[in-house]
């Protein structure tokens, strides 16, 4: 048998089984609360329009959030940077819960140290 008939045969077998776990999708039901919606002062980071023109569109925004620029992200790279390397280790960051907890976000080369230009990404 040639591969490409055995792919043709593998195709027409699964064919059916893969039709038939395609999903199908219904209306949500109405919300009992309207969401949540960004304060006048955020920024927004996004937009999706989904739909085709002339028909319903589900428009989906996105904000920056109210607390990003909040004192969870305020650091002072000199203390942190205790041992003076030029870098804030995985340990220095352990004094900051947040960055602590996002260091691996930040990390973007992710070799374990943050640069300043690493932390401009996450304060901007």
């Amino acid at each position: 048998m040639t591969r490409s008939s055995a792919i043709a045969i593998a195709t027409a077998l699964l064919l059916p089984a893969v039709a038939a776990a395609q999903v199908q999708t219904q209306p949500l039901p109405p919300a009992g609360t309207a969401p949540e919606r960004a304060s006048a002062q955020t920024a927004q980071t996004g937009i999706v329009t989904f739909g085709d023109p002339g028909e319903q569109q589900v428009i989906v925004r996105s904000y920056e959030p109210d607390g990003a620029a909040g004192d969870a992200y305020r650091i002072s790279f000199e203390a942190l940077d205790t041992d003076g390397d030029g870098v804030i280790s995985r340990s220095e960051a352990a004094a900051h819960p947040r960055l602590s907890h996002e260091f691996r976000g930040v990390d973007a080369d992710g070799d374990g140290r943050l640069t300043r230009e690493e932390l401009r990404g996450w304060i901007r």
